[in-house]
């Protein structure tokens, strides 16, 4: 097919890619329409269907685009997955699943077929879903996924999947097919990755405190807390996870003693082997601007480079650019991105 631009566009792809990351063009003008000229799409994902004239493609974001075959002008296969930044950790979707639930564990847990399902009294939505660790073939058995949705319903909770996106041993064919059985997609997170040293060069910053401790202090400083542990049986439960995990570690910034108001900024650190996984990140609303939660972490990045470790990752959500923007400017890039999965009628909110 050929443009009044001169570019020759070509179609390298057919049905039998289905499951391989391709970059497709479509025309979204027609010819003949008012403007310039043609104008074009781009889609950039893995190709996770190709029936009756649509296209789905899953984009490295977890979200997926239906494009019909009509409006298709060139295709191509393409890597799978973008190369690894040099300076940056090496690891697969695999490893950093199964830190991350190490990282924020729930009181309760089984592991049901390639899943492992976690229940924390409703309190965050990590704690309450279940966690791939099985190869493909496991998380796709319906079997397992109807032993997944029955254990949360036992305890009064949606049935919720983490499923990775944008990653070479990532799930996109899988995101596809809950999204066709009706599991609808609902917090969009990246997991970002980078070196450890370099958050940690920088003089101490003496406004930081490090320790072990969970104090009354700290959760006062975490909004999650106040506001999603109202009861005590909730509350102890945050504790719990808070607290889990190989090796804690909690920062505060404490905030002015005439004010009487909460600290500053609070940070949370969990060393697991080479990883230091960084979370609950947070600085008072009066106190921005001020580098605290670059000091928090760089604190935090000192006591686990004294463990032994040397990577560091995070997640957020794709929806906080101001946190985003603070991340990458620390160094750490994208690995991959998730989201959940909640199953047909859970409609419970959280």
């Amino acid at each position: 097919m050929e443009f009044t631009t001169g570019v020759r566009l070509q179609i390298r792809i057919t049905g039998a890619d289905v499951g391989k990351r391709v970059s497709v063009r479509t025309l979204a003008q027609p010819r003949g329409a008012v403007g310039d000229g043609p104008r074009f799409t781009d889609t950039v994902g893995v190709l996770t269907s190709w029936t009756q004239g649509v296209l789905s493609i899953t984009r490295r974001d977890g979200e997926t685009v239906r494009i019909p075959e009509a409006s298709l002008v060139a295709g191509k296969t393409v890597p799978a997955a973008p190369a690894r930044r040099r300076g940056q950790p090496a690891a697969g979707v695999r490893e950093l699943t199964g830190v991350a639930a190490r990282g924020w564990p729930a009181p309760d847990s089984e592991r049901i077929g390639g899943w492992l399902c976690r229940a924390a009294h409703h309190w965050t939505r990590r704690a309450n879903s279940a966690f791939p660790l099985g190869g493909p073939e496991e998380l796709a058995d319906p079997a397992a996924l109807e032993r997944v949705a029955a254990w949360y319903a036992e305890r009064g909770l949606p049935a919720r999947l983490r499923v990775a996106t944008g990653a070479a041993d990532a799930h996109e064919r899988l995101a596809a097919r809950l999204e066709r059985d009706g599991w609808t997609a609902e917090a969009h997170t990246a997991l970002l990755t980078g070196a450890l040293a370099p958050l940690a060069d920088r003089e101490p910053d003496t406004r930081v405190r490090v320790g072990r401790e969970l104090t009354a202090q700290w959760l006062r400083g975490w909004p999650r807390t106040a506001g999603e542990a109202a009861d005590e049986e909730t509350a102890a439960v945050a504790r719990q996870v808070l607290t889990g995990g190989p090796s804690v570690w909690f920062a505060v910034v404490p905030g002015a003693p005439e004010s009487g108001d909460g600290p500053a900024a609070v940070g949370r650190c969990v060393v697991d082997g080479r990883w230091a996984g960084f979370a609950a990140i947070a600085v008072a609303p009066g106190r921005r601007r001020e580098g605290l939660a670059t000091a928090v972490m760089a604190e935090l990045a000192r006591a686990a480079l004294a463990e032994g470790a040397g990577a560091a990752w995070l997640e957020v959500e794709t929806g906080n650019p101001g946190a985003q923007a603070l991340y990458r400017g620390l160094g750490f890039t994208e690995h991959h991105h998730y989201h959940y999965r909640r199953a047909p009628g859970a409609d419970r909110p959280g």
